[in-house]
């Protein structure tokens, strides 16, 4: 099996095996979700609704003007009790709707789309997407009918499917693409469709040859070409610049975007979940989490409500062996560290993890080996930027390509002295962009 790749990159310990082989769990609503109302990348949401408001189950809660932005809706049926600041998972604190479940069964759904998905009008399509407050499921949670919005002088011939799940310990994706398979494709006819692509790709790393292996006579049946692309298991095969230089050969520009080389990549469970609208009506309320770690009781994959707290998730799998010591939402290269089980599950939720030991290195000086030069994805010179960042030379870096940067973590992941290389590129990546805002200053 031939398997592509890109330049540079490391390779990490997988540490899948807890999971990799557990059929997804649909965990039971909770009795109240907290459902911070920005979820996304893009402007923040509007309530829709006030205290002391009846919601029914998949009923629009929160929306916004801005085009940038994905609607919220109620994951339960129930009662709005406030509209407060909650701990949210990647901002610190944010305004919340807290909603109640009744233990009623009432609930809103939107009309299924037809079959034949090719003859519908990309722009009712587009709508569509947007009405059901799809994002990025893979963790960057940008608004999918934004990317299926391309500018008329930005032409799309190809469309990829993310099913790298490149992260250590994450396995949700892997095993949606088993398990809702049919979902996912129809998921990426309406979004083919929808952006204009003339071929498709499933892109999946080979630690996951069975994913590969069921899904690649299954896209024989799609109305368009499709290819599933076994990749080399290599970090971070998932991003999207790196995953469209593996499979089409093509670079994104420095500062460009997927659309620049006429491509749009989505996450594999952002089309399963779009497949289910398109078949069931049921907007975006849910997605499909990974919980692992080395002191949790249940590790698996599991269903989960949006704005269900870490801390019911916690006791649905019986809690702790040992208290963790670590808690991280996502992966542990890319992932936020959490300072409470008060947070909520939001549509960027891939996972926890929960830790014993803290991960943290013991810091030295730069002895300039270079590691990080020899790995970086985006070919930068880290040691350099991390530099320049600790004395406040933002200008430099900004020369020296740092918004390039896609926080990856493979630079602090080699460096033998254990510096916070990607601490002090996000620190210098914040002032550049700060002074732009400010006219240079």
């Amino acid at each position: 099996m031939k398997l592509r790749t890109f330049p540079q990159g490391v390779f990490l310990p997988h540490h899948k095996e807890d999971t990799a082989h557990l059929p997804i769990v649909r965990v039971p609503l909770p009795q109240g979700v907290v459902l911070p109302l920005i979820q996304h990348t893009g402007a923040p949401l509007k309530p829709l609704v006030k205290k002391g408001d009846g919601v029914k189950r998949g009923q629009k809660i929160a929306d916004a003007e801005a085009f940038v932005a994905a609607p919220l809706h109620a994951p339960l049926s129930g009662k709005v009790t406030g509209i407060e600041e909650w701990a949210h998972p990647t901002l610190g604190k944010f305004q919340a709707v807290v909603i109640e479940n009744d233990g009623s069964s009432e609930e809103m759904r939107y009309d299924p789309l037809p079959e034949d998905i090719e003859r519908l009008d990309p722009e009712s399509l587009r709508l569509f997407v947007r009405e059901g407050g799809f994002v990025g499921l893979g963790g960057a949670a940008f608004p999918t009918h934004v990317k299926l919005s391309p500018p008329k002088d930005k032409p799309i011939d190809s469309f990829i499917l993310n099913g790298a799940e490149c992260e250590p310990y994450l396995t949700c994706d892997h095993r949606v693409m088993l398990e809702r398979a049919e979902d996912m494709l129809l998921g990426l006819r309406i979004m083919v469709r929808a952006c204009g692509a003339k071929k498709a790709y499933i892109g999946i790393e080979d630690n996951k040859r069975d994913c590969i292996d069921h899904l690649a006579p299954l896209v024989r049946d799609l109305p368009f070409p499709t290819e599933v692309v076994p990749l080399r298991t290599k970090y971070p095969q998932g991003s999207e610049k790196h995953l469209i230089l593996a499979i089409l050969g093509r670079e994104v520009p420095p500062g460009g975007l997927p659309l620049d080389v006429g491509v749009v990549v989505n996450n594999v469970q952002t089309a399963a979940a779009l497949g289910r609208m398109a078949k069931e009506g049921i907007p975006l309320i849910e997605r499909v989490i990974t919980l692992s770690g080395d002191c949790l009781k249940k590790r698996g994959n599991f269903e989960v409500p949006l704005g269900m707290l870490l801390e019911d998730l916690a006791a649905f799998c019986e809690g702790f062996i040992t208290p963790p010591r670590k808690i991280i939402m996502g992966g542990p290269m890319t992932g936020i560290t959490q300072a409470t089980l008060a947070v909520p599950v939001i549509k960027g939720t891939s996972g926890f993890l929960f830790f014993s030991r803290p991960l943290a290195k013991r810091e030295y000086p730069c002895i300039r080996c270079g590691r990080c030069v020899a790995h970086c994805p985006m070919r930068l010179l880290p040691y350099l930027l991390g530099r320049l960042a600790e004395e406040g030379l933002f200008a430099e870096a900004e020369a020296n390509r740092v918004l390039d940067c896609i926080e990856c973590g493979s630079c602090a992941y080699v460096c033998p002295a254990g510096i916070a290389l990607v601490h002090l590129l996000k620190l210098a990546k914040f002032e550049v962009m700060r002074r732009r805002k400010r006219g240079g200053k």
